[in-house]
Order: C-alpha cells, then sequence, then structure tokens
C-alpha cells in the first residue's frame, strides 16, 4: 500500500521465519524460565492461533503483497506482542483474576474474528475485475472505515489482559495510537488520492475506527 515496493513469497517466508523465532524464545520464557504453567499456557496457546491466523492471511486467505513499510512495522509489532507479553507476564506480582482473563480471550477472540471477516468479506469483492477502481464500502466496513484496525486492537488488548500485568495495557494503548496519528491518516489520504468523490462521500457517513462512536 502507499506505492511502496512489495516483498515477494520469498521475503514473506522470511517475515514469517522471524515470527517463528519469536515465538521459540517466547516459549523459552514462559516455560523454561517461569513455573506458572497455568496462566503462561493460555498466553502461549493466544499468541500461537495469532502467528496461524497471521500466516494463513498472508499466504491462504489474502495473498496480496504487503508494502515494505507494513512489512517492516509488522515485524516489529510481533517482536512486541510475542516477546513484551511473556516478559511483561513472567515479571508480574500481580495474582491472576479469572474475570480479567476471561475478558482477556473474549476480546482476543472477537477481535480476530473481526479484523480477519472484515478483510475476508472485502477479498470477493477486491478479486472481481468488474470492481476495478470501485470503493469497496460493504461488509464490516459499513460500520466504519477502517474496522479491521479496530479488530487489531482488540486483540493485542486481549492479549494484554491474558498476560495479567497491568503495564500489558501500554502495548494496545501504544497501537491505538499508531493507528490514529499514523495508519489511519496515511491510509485515508492513500483511498481520498485513488478512489476521489467516492471516498469523500463514504467518509462523510462512515466512522472512522469505532462504529457509531468515531
Amino acid at each position: 500500500m502507499y506505492g511502496i515496493n512489495r516483498p515477494t513469497i520469498k521475503e514473506k517466508i522470511l517475515i514469517v521465519v522471524a515470527e517463528m523465532i519469536y515465538l521459540v524464545i517466547a516459549y523459552y520464557l514462559l516455560f523454561i524460565t517461569y513455573d506458572n504453567s497455568g496462566i503462561t499456557l493460555g498466553l502461549f496457546i493466544a499468541l500461537v492461533i495469532t502467528a496461524l491466523r497471521l500466516t494463513a492471511m498472508m499466504f491462504i486467505w489474502l495473498t496480496r503483497g504487503i508494502a515494505w513499510q507494513e512489512a517492516i512495522m509488522n515485524s516489529l509489532a510481533f517482536g512486541i506482542y510475542y516477546l513484551g507479553f511473556p516478559i511483561l507476564m513472567i515479571t508480574s506480582n500481580q495474582d491472576p483474576n479469572v474475570v480479567i482473563l476471561i475478558l482477556g480471550w473474549v476480546f482476543f477472540v472477537g477481535g480476530s474474528m473481526l479484523n480477519t471477516v472484515s478483510e475476508l468479506l472485502r477479498k470477493p469483492f477486491k478479486d472481481n475485475p468488474a470492481n476495478q477502481g470501485k470503493l469497496y464500502t460493504g461488509g464490516l466496513f459499513k460500520y466504519a472505515i477502517h474496522i479491521n484496525y479496530l479488530g487489531d486492537c482488540l486483540w493485542v488488548l486481549g492479549l494484554a489482559l491474558i498476560s495479567n500485568n497491568i503495564y500489558s495495557l501500554l502495548i494496545p494503548l501504544g497501537l491505538i495510537l499508531v493507528f490514529v496519528f499514523g495508519y489511519i491518516p496515511k491510509s485515508d489520504d492513500y483511498l481520498q488520492s485513488k478512489y476521489g468523490e467516492q471516498f469523500t462521500v463514504y467518509k462523510l457517513k462512515t466512522k472512522k475506527l469505532i462504529p457509531f462512536i468515531w
């Protein structure tokens, strides 16, 4: 996106390899250096689910190229998620709270589904040559221009809650700030330049990130 050269399949594989290395380190942190296997297992399962989902999105469900800017930011984000949350968990002195853990899983599952489903519903429209030059405003995107970003914010918030450390909340907060002040303005500029009047009409009647709110 944003007119930047896109990585090849080989380069995507390198991104996934980096992701797997992060997971191996996360496993070591959670199960070798830490002895609270009850809550660590939950966090590690969530991280594995995230890795599988994002890999499937990249190679199976949405095989579009990704811009190098996006690839680099994703790789940095993987490092924060796969290493940051485990480190915050093993350094936490807080007792596990069942309600918080359940809420974390609700946000994690709900956000993952929101992000994935919104993209998959858009895919047939984008793949249809007849829609060349047309802006997609259907599916879940009729509720917010960047509804997929909202899904990202929610599943990362879920990981923060599952990691059982109040300081983990700084990660989803940082992600929201990146979206609000970085990704969303750049994406809006790109959509405006590409679709013109279509996007002007769309943004006048559609919230940016959170349906019915903003």
